[in-house]
């Protein structure tokens, strides 16, 4: 036999699909964190050259942020961060507090052990951030906790709903956060949650809905007493981005 050619090692093939996700969760969390502002254009050639990649990934991140509601189109203007439409929120707000109720109730219903274990555990790192005073960290665990009592309800649609909404209060929270953070509303929300935990556990749906609205509504409550105090001080957006 001849000698063999030698072999060149197998070049490793990117995972399909990856650079759509690196993408999207990196321009999602810079949207949630407000690094990107309301209203900023998103360039796919820009954002092909930042993320060295063509502009097809690119092109399929945002549609993906589009229909999270996190992005959208406009005329003449293209792609952007969707604004913060504050003249919507009462319908935002019913919308969050429903979802609130449903899915605490959904929860105390078809909860298993392991979803019991997965609140706690997102329940301990909201305290955790709570204790350290990071506004970054209680913004995000509160999500998560919400999101897991959501899942422990076992409806995807309702998943997939309160998860948007979820994200479209971070950037709310995160907004006014910055501006005035009120230490006895997140301590308020630990003992809020333990209070769900419980009631879950117990399998008690009446009294979980009803700690879904109480907590929908201190949140509700929150969010409008910091947009009253910012129509009353003339406080904007980018003034309150970059004090950050």
């Amino acid at each position: 036999m001849g000698k063999r050619a030698t072999e060149k090692p197998a070049t490793k093939r990117p995972v399909r699909g990856a650079g759509v996700q690196m993408v999207y969760d990196r321009l999602r969390q810079s949207i949630i964190d407000l690094e990107l502002l309301p209203g900023s254009a998103l360039d796919e050639v820009r954002l092909s050259q930042q993320f060295a990649l063509s502009r097809t990934p690119v092109r399929e991140a945002l549609v993906r942020l589009v229909a999270d509601g996190l992005v959208t189109t406009q005329p003449n203007r293209g792609t952007v961060v969707a604004p913060i439409d504050f003249e919507k929120l009462p319908f935002y707000f019913e919308a969050l507090t429903l979802m609130y109720r449903v899915t605490t109730r959904a929860a105390a219903i078809r909860r298993t052990p392991a979803d019991l274990e997965t609140m706690r555990a997102a329940q301990a790192r909201y305290e955790d951030a709570v204790e350290r005073n990071s506004t970054a960290d209680m913004i995000a665990n509160n999500r998560d906790f919400h999101l897991a009592i959501a899942e422990a309800g076992g409806n995807e649609h309702f998943s997939r709903w309160f998860s948007r909404l979820l994200d479209e209060g971070r950037r709310l929270l995160r907004l006014y956060y910055y501006a005035s953070f009120d230490d006895h509303l997140p301590r308020r929300y630990v003992e809020e949650h333990a209070a769900m935990i419980a009631a879950i556990e117990l399998r008690d749906a009446q009294r979980s809905d009803e700690l879904g609205a109480q907590h929908a509504a201190q949140i509700v409550r929150q969010i409008q007493s910091y947009i009253a105090r910012d129509a009353t001080e003339g406080m904007r957006l980018g003034d309150l981005a970059r004090a950050r």
